[in-house]
């Protein structure tokens, strides 16, 4: 699916803002806050803009500790079951599938390595998982909220 060059534009600025009004966003593209809505209602019907959400940072509501956890499956083991699993967590706030060694990968955040390990115990329980490798993070360097374009320097 391509989307032409104000489609994009749009997108971008609902990235920065998903509050953001129909009229900043026109400001920023050089459209009236009809014809975004216009816009922002086909790019929602065709499935580019899959919902609006509020980001929270977790240390703000006292989950300081972030983890990376890689699952090996000790069988051939679906996303769809890794999902199912994985989403009964709330710790749990990104999985993958990935290429490597690793069947999946975990982003997960906790209030504390005590609960970090009460997690990570669980989830090593699940029938599926043969183990886990993980990586605690010690301090975050860069996070972009946005995807970023081929040949964009700020994004």
């Amino acid at each position: 699916m391509t989307l032409d060059a104000l489609d994009e534009q749009i997108v971008r600025a609902l990235l920065v803002d998903g509050r953001a009004s129909y009229g900043a966003i026109g400001a920023k593209v050089n459209l009236s806050a009809p014809a975004v809505k216009r816009r922002v209602d086909r790019l929602r019907a065709r499935g580019v803009v899959t919902g609006f959400t509020a980001r929270v940072e977790p240390s703000a509501i006292g989950w300081s500790t972030e983890a990376y956890v890689e699952l090996f499956c000790n069988r051939r083991t679906s996303g769809a079951e890794i999902l199912e699993r994985t989403r009964t967590y709330p710790e749990v706030v990104e999985a993958f599938t990935v290429t490597g060694d690793a069947d999946a990968l975990l982003h997960v955040f906790a209030g504390d390595m005590q609960h970090f390990e009460r997690v990570l115990t669980q989830i090593s329980a699940e029938p599926f998982v043969a183990r886990t490798r993980s990586v605690i993070v010690l301090s975050s360097l860069l996070r972009r909220s946005q995807t970023p374009r081929e040949g964009d320097t700020d994004a």
